[in-house]
């Protein structure tokens, strides 16, 4: 693994290494220039001096000076985030409250109260997502509390990610995988929603060479394989374009950028293409400096001239002039028929809007005098706001529904009376219903959405007009949840059918008082949480909930004691036999544990069981993951739930790999698209039974219009053994793609 290997240690005499520090501190000052006000130099020179001296014992993974990590996020901070003095101050102390010994007096006594704040939101942040799930989704309501304060907290935060990213190489590799995964579920996200793209795309692209190795080097060969035809390319579609602005005397610049390695593997999965079919490897790009009131009409003028030369996808145009993205972002994108039949997204943008496109929330406080722009952001962090103040959002959905709701692309619809909304794309009428008010969400029966009557569950759509119906007689139902993806829609519900329950299990209180009274025992919390445990439920409401509507009847109270009044549950009768079958399960297994090495544990007395959503073979690269209940799983480092289960629950992961073991096959599939010709099944099986004595276990067939599709299901003993079967499978003529698929 080329890209893999640890970068060679920081290896400098002692002299050096303090020109070194000077160097990087030099050219932060140097970027910060422009912005510097009297009295700054000397604010950012203490902060480096107190962060230098706190941290001058530390060193980094890779061996170098612990202080260029925060001169590095400040330069980041400065240089491609566009933050200013104070954000460069912060970066510099980020580490230091939680790693050194001075504390957060200290700081405030020599920079304020600002700062000391951001310290105090970056020292929070920094243990997010470390210790359990419901405590991370504790913590991540903490750094949005901060957020909502002082956005300045998440750019450095985000700033200070991007250089661990960056800095990965010197890491294990399961601090790899954990801090990748991390990255791509909640702080790519956020920096997309901050309106930072370059970040985001850097972002997603150093996560990929972590977590899907192979994938990433095969693209990243091909694209710098292809750079010379498409630089031929884009200069031969650029060159029209480029003669009919300057004749239409505009200030542009006009180039070609490819798209990020991350973006063109989710397209080929997407569509199931190859890289080869990926029509926009790239994007070019128009931009103008354009004074603010002309900046609509020219990039108009502009998008007109590029679609005289060539044809454009109507469906393909994204107007985000007239209506900007709620994270500020404005852009004019069509997708033309180029030269060569070649499909080409052009995007069209002011020098302005590029600035946002490129600093995001950043930019903003540049241009903000005068226009109403940076009112979106304050929208989203009213939001943020509403729901945080809910004493119920604790709880581990906390952080997946901070994805959906506010991380998502977002769609724009419309009130009876033509005010804008923004919701998350895939919203529903029920959604748009509780974003005008809980009280009209609660009551909704039905919507019209552009006059026409709809399910409370219709799916908007951007550009529609709702108009909510209500009911007093209406009132929240579980199946609702089903319906619903904003945070206050799903906590409004959650807590209505609280109330209900609630209600409900009133009712199961006086059924259980009489019943205890009965058999001598008090109606008081500790004996209601005996009951609740001994039914295996989660809290006394669910016991009384279940009691009130029959569900649970109490008859084994008889079998309980009573001592004074206090309950006593039964123990439960040990039975001998499933012992038996543990022991079997335990040695059953045992044969297995020869091909996997797990580190840090004796691995031959650990069970585990391959995992059924991305069904591993030896040679993937893999991970274990301690289940609740089912032992080790272990999974690919691509499986669909990878992401998940390594940024939220980092700590159950557990370092494994593969042990060559030629005795125990394993079952995979694979998908061959080929032309319908004859006898071209017999070639298939013969060379899969006949040449290479692999054993097939199950075989389908369909052919449509001269092509044929088989899926064919075989046992391999590893990735190589699959890889090889691939390639002489490739190899026979007729044969389009053969790719790997999990089987059921």
């Amino acid at each position: 693994m080329d890209t893999l290997v640890d970068i060679p240690k920081y290896n400098l005499s002692e002299e050096e290494e303090k020109k070194d520090i000077l160097r990087h501190y030099r050219t932060l000052l140097r970027m910060l220039k422009p912005k510097l006000k009297p009295g700054d130099k000397e604010l950012v020179r203490t902060a480096f001096e107190m962060a230098a001296d706190a941290h001058k014992t530390m060193r980094r993974k890779s061996g170098e000076p612990y202080i260029l990590h925060p001169l590095s996020v400040a330069m980041i901070c400065v240089e491609e985030i566009g933050l200013g003095v104070r954000s460069t101050i912060c970066a510099l102390l980020h580490d230091i409250v939680e790693d050194t010994d001075i504390n957060l007096e200290d700081v405030q006594r020599e920079f304020g109260v600002e700062i000391a704040k951001i310290v105090d939101g970056l020292t929070k942040i920094s243990n997010v997502l470390d210790t359990n799930p419901s405590q991370q989704a504790e913590n991540f309501k903490k750094i949005l509390l901060t957020l909502t304060d002082d956005p300045r907290v998440i750019l450095i935060k985000l700033a200070d990610r991007l250089h661990n990213m960056r800095t990965l190489d010197s890491m294990k590799r399961e601090k790899q995988l954990k801090i990748s995964s991390e990255t791509v579920y909640v702080y790519a996200p956020l920096a997309h929603r901050m309106g930072l793209y370059t970040i985001k795309t850097e972002m997603e692209d150093l996560a990929m060479k972590y977590m899907e190795p192979d994938s990433y080097r095969y693209i990243a060969q091909k694209l710098h394989d292809t750079k010379r035809e498409r630089t031929r390319f884009i200069n031969d579609f650029i060159r029209p374009i480029k003669e009919k602005l300057e004749q239409g005397d505009f200030n542009f610049e006009i180039y070609g950028r490819p798209k990020s390695i991350h973006s063109i593997w989710n397209k080929m999965k997407k569509k199931g293409v190859a890289f080869e079919e990926v029509y926009d490897l790239f994007a070019i790009r128009v931009i103008l400096n354009s004074p603010p009131e002309k900046e609509k009409e020219d990039c108009w003028k502009v998008y007109s001239m590029i679609t005289d030369e060539y044809t454009p996808a109507p469906e393909r145009l994204r107007d985000w002039l007239s209506n900007p993205k709620s994270n500020g972002y404005e852009a004019l994108h069509t997708t033309v028929m180029g030269p060569q039949g070649k499909w080409v997204e052009v995007q069209i943008r002011t020098k302005r809007m590029n600035d946002i496109a490129e600093k995001g929330l950043a930019a903003h406080w540049k241009y903000k005098e005068g226009t109403d722009s940076e009112n979106r952001f304050d929208k989203w962090f009213h939001q943020i706001r509403e729901v945080l103040a809910n004493p119920d959002t604790n709880s581990i959905d906390f952080l997946q529904d901070f994805k959906v709701s506010f991380l998502a692309e977002e769609i724009y619809v419309y009130t009876p009376k033509g005010d804008v909304k923004m919701l998350p794309i895939g919203a529903s009428a029920l959604d748009f219903a509780f974003a005008v008010h809980s009280a009209v969400g609660v009551k909704c029966i039905g919507a019209k959405v552009n006059h026409k009557l709809v399910p409370i569950s219709y799916k908007l759509r951007s550009g529609d007009q709702i108009e909510i119906i209500t009911s007093a007689k209406q009132k929240p139902n579980r199946e609702w949840l089903n319906f619903v993806v904003t945070t206050k829609a799903k906590s409004k519900i959650k807590d209505s059918l609280k109330e209900e329950k609630r209600t409900i299990a009133d009712e199961g209180k006086y059924i259980l008082q009489r019943k205890l009274e009965g058999i001598g025992a008090a109606m008081n919390f500790p004996n209601m949480e005996e009951l609740a445990t001994f039914y295996k439920l989660s809290s006394p409401l669910d016991l009384l909930y279940d009691i009130a509507v029959k569900k649970i009847d109490l008859k084994e109270l008889k079998e309980f004691t009573v001592a004074g009044d206090k309950l006593i549950a039964p123990k439960p009768v040990k039975i001998i036999h499933e012992e038996k079958t543990e022991h079997e399960t335990t040695n059953r297994h045992n044969k297995k544990d020869a091909e996997l090495i797990i580190f840090g544990e004796s691995s031959d007395k650990i069970m585990y069981t391959l995992a059924n959503c991305c069904k591993p073979i030896p040679g993937d690269d893999v991970f274990g993951f301690i289940t609740q209940g089912e032992g080790l799983k272990i999974h690919r480092t691509n499986c669909p739930n990878a992401t998940r289960l390594l940024s939220n629950y980092g700590h159950r992961v557990v370092k494994t790999k593969w042990v060559k073991n030629k005795e125990i096959s394993f079952l995979t599939g694979i998908k061959i698209i080929g032309l319908d010709d004859v006898g071209v099944i017999n070639k298939i099986t013969n060379l899969i039974s006949g040449e290479l004595k692999i054993n097939i276990n199950a075989l389908t067939i369909e052919a449509r219009e001269g092509l044929f599709e088989g899926n064919i299901k075989v046992y391999v003993h590893d990735k190589d053994e699959l890889e090889d079967l691939v390639d002489h499978l490739l190899k026979l003529p007729g044969i389009e793609s053969v790719d790997r698929y999990d089987t059921e």
